[in-house]
This record gives C-alpha cells, sequence and structure tokens, in this order.
C-alpha cells in the first residue's frame, strides 16, 4: 500500500470534522459494537437449539465481553502506534469472519471460540472514538465524542431489538449472519470516509503495552474514572444479561420482548452529545457525578418490584431502563472526555484503560448478574445493581 500524502493524514486537529465524516464514524461505532449484544436476547433460543443449559450459555455474552476487554488491552493501544484507519478496516473484515463462525457453530463450544473472537475484533469501535477525539478541536471535542458515542450507544441498544425480533422471525444463525454483513458494509463506508492518520508513538509493542502501566500510575484521574465507570457497568450488564431469562420465567414473553428494552434504553443514548456540550462547559467530573446519581435511581426502583402487581411490572422496568441507561451513558461520555484531556498522544492508551476496565465490569456483571439470578431471584439481581452505583458513586464524591 502506498504511503499516504501528508495532505491526507492527520495529525493535530485544524477544524471541526464534516458532520457527514461524523455521522460515518457514529454508525461504524454502532455496528462493530452491536456484536457484543446480539445474543442476550437470544440465549434462550440458542439454548434450546444446542441443548445447552442456562448457565453454560450464559457463557456466551460471558465470553464476548471478555475478549472485548482483551482486545481493548492488547489491540486498541495500536491506535497510538500505526495509522488508525488501517487498524478499522482490518478489524471490520476480521469481525466479519468471527460472526459468520458464530453462524455456522454446530455445537456450543464452537460458539464460545467464535464469541470470544467477536469480542476481541469488535475493538475497532474503540479505534473509532479516539479518532473523533483527534478529528475535534479541543473546545468541542466533548462534543464530538458524544456525537460518535450516541451511535456507539445505541449500536449497543438497538442490538437487542434488532436480534430479538429476528431470532424469533428467522433464528439465531440468521442474525448473526446479518451482523457480519452489516460489519463488511460499514468497513467499505469507512474506507471511503476516514483520513489517515499519524501515528504519535514510535514504541515498540512491548514497549507500547509497558506504558499502560506508566499512565495509570501517573494518573489518578484516569484510575477513579476507570473504577467508577467498571462498577456502574457491573449494574449495567447485571440488568441486560438476566433480563430475557427473567421476562421468559415470570411472565412467559420471548426474545423479542427482552430485545424490545432496548428501544427505552436507546431513548437514553440521545444523552450523549449532551452530555459531552455540559463535560466541555462545566467538567467532566461534575457530569459523571449528576449522571451516576441518575443511573442509581434507575437501579433502586427495580427493588420495589416485589410490592406491585405483576402488571406493573413491565411499565417499572421501562422506567429503569430509561434512567439507569441516560446515567451509565452520560457518565461514559464524562469520563472519555476528562480521559481524553489528560495526555494527548497516548489517547487510544488512554481509552484502552478507560474501556478494559469498564468492559471486565460488563463481563463480571454479566456472571454476578446470572449468579444473583440463580441464587436471589431477580430482587438480587436489583441489590447488586444498585449497591455497585452506589459504589460507583463515593468514588467520584470523593
Amino acid at each position: 500500500m502506498p504511503a499516504p500524502s501528508l495532505s491526507t493524514v492527520v495529525s493535530a486537529p485544524r477544524a471541526a470534522p464534516a458532520p457527514s465524516l461524523v455521522l460515518a464514524m457514529a454508525a461504524g461505532a454502532g455496528f462493530s459494537v452491536a456484536s457484543l449484544y446480539y445474543s442476550q436476547p437470544m440465549l434462550g433460543l440458542i439454548a434450546q437449539d444446542l441443548a445447552a443449559g442456562e448457565r453454560a450459555v450464559g457463557l456466551v455474552p460471558t465470553l464476548t465481553q471478555l475478549g472485548y476487554a482483551l482486545g481493548i488491552l492488547l489491540l486498541a493501544p495500536l491506535g497510538d502506534r500505526f495509522d488508525r484507519r488501517n487498524l478499522i478496516l482490518l478489524k471490520s473484515v476480521l469481525l466479519a469472519l468471527a460472526l459468520g463462525a458464530a453462524a455456522v457453530a454446530g455445537q456450543l463450544p464452537g460458539l464460545l471460540v467464535a464469541s470470544l473472537l467477536v469480542g476481541l475484533m469488535a475493538t475497532l469501535a474503540q479505534d473509532i472514538v479516539p479518532a473523533a477525539a483527534v478529528l475535534a478541536p479541543d473546545a468541542q471535542r466533548g462534543q464530538v465524542v458524544g456525537r460518535v458515542m450516541t451511535g456507539l450507544l445505541l449500536g449497543i441498544l438497538l442490538s437487542r431489538v434488532v436480534s430479538g425480533v429476528v431470532a424469533e422471525a428467522w433464528g439465531w444463525r440468521v442474525q448473526f449472519g446479518l451482523a457480519a454483513l452489516s460489519v463488511l458494509a460499514m468497513g467499505a463506508v469507512m474506507a471511503r470516509a476516514l483520513p489517515h492518520f499519524a501515528a504519535t508513538s514510535t514504541l515498540r509493542y512491548p514497549a507500547l503495552l509497558g506504558s499502560l502501566l506508566a499512565l495509570w500510575r501517573e494518573q489518578p484521574q484516569l484510575r477513579r474514572a476507570v473504577a467508577s465507570q467498571s462498577l456502574l457497568a457491573v449494574g449495567f450488564s447485571a440488568f441486560w444479561s438476566t433480563l430475557a431469562l427473567m421476562l421468559h420465567a415470570r411472565l412467559g414473553l420471548g426474545s423479542a420482548a427482552a430485545g424490545a428494552f432496548g428501544i427505552a434504553g436507546a431513548a437514553g443514548a440521545l444523552a450523549a452529545p449532551v452530555a459531552g456540550r455540559f463535560a466541555d462547559r462545566l467538567g467532566s467530573p461534575a457530569v459523571a457525578r449528576l449522571a451516576i446519581a441518575v443511573a442509581l435511581v434507575g437501579f433502586a426502583l427495580l427493588l420495589v418490584d416485589s410490592w406491585l402487581p405483576a402488571v406493573a411490572l413491565l411499565p417499572l422496568l421501562v422506567v429503569s431502563a430509561l434512567l439507569f441507561d441516560f446515567g451509565f451513558q452520560s457518565a461514559l461520555v464524562a469520563h472519555q472526555t476528562l480521559v481524553y484531556g489528560l495526555v494527548p498522544p497516548a489517547r487510544s492508551r488512554l481509552n484502552a484503560l478507560l474501556f478494559t476496565g469498564m468492559f471486565i465490569g460488563m463481563a463480571g456483571g454479566g456472571a454476578l448478574g446470572s449468579l444473583a439470578l440463580a441464587q436471589w431471584g431477580w430482587h438480587g439481581v436489583a441489590w447488586l445493581a444498585t449497591i455497585c452505583a452506589g459504589g460507583s458513586l463515593l468514588i467520584r464524591l470523593r
């Protein structure tokens, strides 16, 4: 591949990126990260088709989240070392192949391996978001990152709606196949839309990874942001990972109903650009504190379900999802805006540390949520989410 000309290489922001470019990045982030969540509303169908138990099939989203965390830690820092555009295009192809492997898996072990690979390659979303931070002027970084994060968060939430409906109508394998095609299509769009990016580091790969530890030690604001967002992610993932099983057991509802709850959560994705603008004006810590408080209220509402009639359960879940999704997403944008401003040449590595911690929390939330549901029922999941959100707020208030 010929070297890009200097006129097409981005090394520092000059003006706000064109709206069409921001839209392309938002869509690319959304379609890639959606791959992490397609399986959640389909777990019942997958378990039935592959003759697997609930606990065994629960490893599908858990391994996907763990793969994502590992990919962020091991692959996302490469964005500081190489052209982000090339990394994004390569990962698009590999993610599509992993999704295709999930679609044709004949037994649960094969699906688990494919799920791990999906998580690893879906980290292309974490190459797109730092790219947006590089393209944006300093005074508009929160706003631009917030718009791209709107696409990413809509991908997270609407993926459940789409997969629930598609899986119920045509089967879970069709959903994975369509996901592979969507990632290839977005890869083609990104190939045309993205400029080339100049590397900001010359470190070799071992030293690049080693610098993560130095950044962690030297940046207390980074450590607080990671700890706070990770605890919030435990509650977020515990809810979404167990919702389908709870709705099926208590109300006899299928995967489409579970996926439809993503519509309620998607409304919260509109908070991302708003949170970004307020983070630019008021400061990221203040926005993060307010956002976490909103999420805490949303989780705490789940605790009253045992005192309400069954007919009130669905409205309660919708209101709760609106609140905690709004809070979770706003807190994430605020923490990203804060972290990206700490050491600009290391944005990919800072992003890697933030999202590694968050998705470890996601994976832990999925596992702990399944355990809480099995041992203490839905009330146990509600207590888990509320306690974790309270801990997240305490960290930010210190």
